[in-house]
């Protein structure tokens, strides 16, 4: 029989925070008979939407389908090209192609893996309709600079992101400013409700036509139909679709987002150790706020550079072996096989962060101890010594 002192140990890369009162919240909503979209999902929208300093949320089954929302909602089309970075989970390259539109690839920066105006602008044409710019794993992009420059090339500017619930701009949330943005809720996301999204926008019109096309195209919600005391004829007022939020994911939400602060305080002091705990480690590079904000921290990733004499891959397998669970660093989609129809422009930057770089475990039950373990091992692989 093997003792709790030779159980391996395990630290897995990200656990969700859930807890009683999300069950409990969760619990109410079934027992109270509505169970599809409502009153919960309603408040919800209101107070994410006050969350990221936006003006109306609109709920809806992920970030993926928010994101081709987004696009419909600014008649982005076939013939049309979107820039984006393929430094990204393949969902803002596949909302593209939803809509019949070309995705355009474009490189990304180092230090944050976001895209700029300079990498935008050099792969800007006459077609370009709009433009998805990530909050990568957290890192606010520079908004100011990518909103203004949007602004002069007639442009429109989606925000994909996925990542940055708390996360900070120029001193304000990342999504206040955003003429329209797209948030997930999916697990290993800061805020969750099980699967699920949000669009943001300030405009009160393009909300409700946000709401119309989530649910069919109907021109009265059917919790607007079931609340009134008097019959409702909806009408159908264009091609749309199914993505609503139910108010059991809701009802979750509301719990989650009252623990954001608390999650981005935890994390952002978690990170400041690992910084400081990889500091003397030469050719490992964690990341790190970007001058005009503050991440998150939603995914810390390091980069692995070749001083440190370890490739990736096999530090992620060193990891493994003593029970530590990383994962690679972000995926780059013109690599993968549905995109091998794209011929992208050199992309040196994104290849390189998404073949030398990993993320570590970031989450609400990480310790001191399992930090110093994981950064233990690092060490002791530095200069290939393993």
């Amino acid at each position: 029989m093997t003792s709790s002192a030779e159980t391996p140990r395990k630290i897995p890369v990200m656990i969700p925070m859930l807890g009683e009162e999300e069950a409990q919240a969760a619990a109410d909503a079934v027992r109270s008979g509505w169970v599809a979209q409502g009153p919960r999902v309603a408040r919800f929208e209101t107070e994410f939407a006050a969350a990221v300093g936006a003006g109306h949320g609109v709920a809806v089954s992920s970030c993926t389908t928010g994101l081709h929302l987004a696009l419909v909602l600014h008649g982005v089309g076939p013939g049309d090209e979107v820039i984006i970075p393929s430094f990204s989970f393949i969902a803002t390259a596949n909302a593209v192609r939803y809509v019949g539109a070309t995705p355009i690839f474009a490189d990304v920066e180092l230090t944050t893996g976001n895209v700029t105006v300079d990498t935008i602008d050099a792969v800007r044409t006459d077609r370009t309709r709009a433009i998805i710019a990530v909050h990568q794993g957290g890192v606010p992009f520079d908004t100011a600079a990518l909103r203004k420059a949007a602004a002069g090339w007639g442009v429109t500017l989606v925000e994909d992101a996925a990542c940055a619930a708390g996360s900070m701009a120029y001193g304000e949330p990342a999504g206040t400013g955003a003429a329209v943005a797209a948030w997930s809720f999916h697990p290993r996301k800061l805020i969750t409700t099980g699967e699920g999204g949000m669009v943001t926008v300030d405009d009160a019109d393009a909300a409700v036509r946000l709401r119309r096309l989530r649910e069919h195209g109907m021109n009265v919600s059917a919790a607007d139909r079931h609340a009134s005391a008097q019959p409702v004829l909806e009408a159908y007022l264009e091609t749309a679709y199914n993505y609503r939020m139910t108010d059991i994911q809701a009802a979750v939400g509301l719990v989650q987002l009252g623990r954001l602060a608390g999650l981005v305080a935890q994390r952002r002091a978690f990170a400041a150790r690992y910084q400081e705990l990889l500091a003397g480690i030469d050719g490992l590079v964690p990341v790190t706020d970007p001058a005009y904000g503050q991440t998150n921290y939603q995914s810390f990733w390091v980069l692995i550079n070749p001083e440190y004499g370890t490739s990736r891959d096999e530090v992620l397998e060193a990891l493994a072996a003593k029970g530590v669970s990383a994962r690679r660093g972000i995926m780059a989609a013109h690599l993968e096989p549905a995109y091998a129809d794209v011929t992208p422009p050199p992309l040196p930057v994104t290849e390189r962060l998404t073949r030398n770089s990993l993320i570590l475990p970031l989450h609400h039950q990480l310790t001191e101890d399992d930090q110093d373990h994981i950064v233990g091992i690092l060490r002791d692989l530095a200069g290939g010594k393993a």
